[in-house]
């Protein structure tokens, strides 16, 4: 089954501006959960500039590779 339809990603940003408008003291969130047992599988506290490029890969991911296919791959960064 593909990754994004095991695990739900939630973005939290550390403020109300874009993330190319963000200081440089802003970190957002970002959250991979498995839908199954509502558990956090992967968490990230980045800094806000950095986060959209991650979202992006994160999706493209979801999308392309399985479950344990994807973990493993974002697991170690």
């Amino acid at each position: 089954m593909r990754a994004n339809r095991e695990y739900r990603l939630i973005h939290r940003r550390g403020g109300r501006l874009p993330s190319r408008l963000a200081g440089a003291d802003r970190f957002d969130q970002i959250e991979v959960v498995d839908i199954a047992l509502g558990e956090t599988i992967l968490l990230w506290d980045l800094p806000s500039r950095d986060a959209p490029l991650t979202l992006r890969q994160l999706r493209i991911d979801m999308a392309q590779l399985e479950g344990a296919e994807f973990v493993a791959r974002w697991r170690d960064r």
